[in-house]
């Protein structure tokens, strides 16, 4: 005879495979939630993170946070020091110009395949990205902005049909968001990027995959020449200390 669970009785505990499922998944949705926050803005470069505050901001216990942590270490978008904690990572102007120089040649193959192959729908999906950029940079809305543009290079990558470089691409981009995120906000930045991106979208709706690879060519390396400009970035937060202005 199988076992009967009277009520009130004892609860059963999960199986091993599904606790293991489960904590893979909060894990999972807790790297998520971070990553936003971070390309997000609302955790800047240098910030320092806690497992307690994120566990207590997201509703999860602190093991699924810790894996996330690890996550995004191997993402590069965090750096775990002994004895200090964790913190989200600067991008050194430096190390921004090398990751710059990667991301110019996986443009470049882009916007050529692209303008080759563009379907309608793609045509029309990267429109209005283009067209967001521009209500968002016209209300001077740098964080919006950040995003779209983050949105606008994804779906050029994905659209050109190569799976391999979009994962090489995507986790590239996703460290240069630590330092491109300091130069969107400058005068004019916001409706000058918007200008090169309504350019890229019609070199490559033209159909000449010369024009376009140079085109998306050109503006990584102007990107490049903006990071460099800028200089180091800020020093990174003390724990308990908190960024004026944020």
């Amino acid at each position: 005879m199988p076992t009967r669970i009277q009520p009130g009785s004892a609860a059963v505990l999960p199986h091993p495979t599904i606790a293991l499922l489960r904590s893979a998944s909060l894990a999972s949705a807790a790297q998520q939630e971070i990553e936003r926050l971070i390309l997000g803005g609302e955790l800047p470069p240098g910030a320092k993170l806690t497992e307690a505050a994120l566990s207590e901001r997201l509703g999860v216990s602190r093991g699924p946070i810790r894996e996330a942590f690890r996550r995004l270490e191997e993402a590069g978008l965090l750096r775990q020091e002994k004895n200090r904690g964790v913190f989200v990572r600067d991008i050194a102007p430096d190390e921004a110009a090398e990751i710059y120089d990667l991301r110019a040649v996986m443009d470049e193959l882009a916007g050529r395949r692209l303008a080759q192959t563009m379907t309608a729908e793609q045509s029309r999906v990267l429109r209005g990205i283009v067209e967001r950029m521009e209500q968002a940079a016209r209300a001077d809305d740098a964080d919006a902005y950040h995003l779209l543009n983050l949105e606008f290079h994804d779906q050029l990558v994905e659209f050109a049909g190569n799976r391999k470089m979009a994962s090489m691409y995507r986790k590239l981009v996703k460290e240069l968001a630590l330092a491109r995120r300091r130069n969107l906000g400058e005068e004019q930045a916001l409706p000058h990027s918007a200008a090169e991106h309504r350019q890229i979208l019609k070199t490559i709706a033209a159909g000449d995959p010369d024009a376009a690879g140079r085109a998306l060519f050109e503006h990584a390396e102007a990107s490049k020449q903006r990071v460099l400009r800028s200089g180091p970035p800020p020093a990174p937060l003390r724990a308990g200390a908190s960024r004026k202005g944020n």
